[in-house]
């Protein structure tokens, strides 16, 4: 139903890739209001997987992209925070959903739910 973001980690044939569920948007919000009217807050504009593929503008077009050198790449931000991650429960799923494979930052409003 809808694109979904997973970065691949590991060579071919390895199993390794992480789903991007959300983002916080720091530049581009017009553009993703644009793309997704709907959101009310900021924080609604990609606080999920579906929402996030749609406001970013993310399309098959992009499968196999390279992130470190194609027209969405992923970069260390300049002045980059200290941040505290935490574990939490995998969401969306039954089967192993207590396995501790999701990573949100804590107290970040623009963690997907």
């Amino acid at each position: 139903m809808y694109e979904c973001l997973n970065f691949v980690c590991e060579p071919a044939g390895q199993a390794g890739c992480v789903l991007i569920r959300a983002l916080e948007p720091f530049a581009g919000l017009s553009t993703m209001r644009r793309r997704r009217p709907s959101a009310k807050r900021p924080e609604d504009l990609a606080n999920g997987p579906g929402k996030l593929t749609l406001a970013m503008g993310i399309t098959r077009k992009l499968n196999g992209a390279d992130l470190t050198a194609s027209a969405l790449q992923v970069r260390r931000p300049p002045n980059e925070p200290a941040i505290e991650v935490l574990t939490t429960p995998r969401i969306g799923i039954t089967h192993c959903a207590d396995w501790p494979l999701r990573f949100v930052i804590a107290g970040n409003r623009f963690v997907s739910r």
